[in-house]
């Protein structure tokens, strides 16, 4: 869904293994290379919208994605430590 929102080519393309497939379905494939869901910018409009359309449904099984108002004049950014993922306020930072 992602993709067709985001207008981004693809095609489908069977796993290596067939305990992939049956386990994972069909690889992704976006200009010669699978495609990572992971390296999407987390403020991309069509995510948004895949996530406020799909609900818990969005979600995988190490997902539970949520949409999150930022005030307009805030700076944000998005911290992550052992693949949990939140957004931050953009401190100054000295070391």
């Amino acid at each position: 869904m992602y993709l067709d929102l985001a207008g981004i080519d693809y095609t489908l393309k069977d796993q290596p293994d067939r305990e992939q497939q049956i386990k994972y379905g069909s690889m992704v494939v976006v200009e010669g290379y699978e495609f990572e869901g992971r390296d999407i910018d987390r403020n991309d409009p069509a995510l948004v919208k895949v996530v406020r359309t799909l609900g818990d449904k969005a979600n995988g099984k190490y997902a539970r994605l949520k949409i999150v108002e930022v005030p307009a004049k805030v700076q944000w950014q998005i911290h992550d430590y052992d693949g949990r993922e939140w957004v931050a306020e953009v401190h100054r930072t000295w070391s």
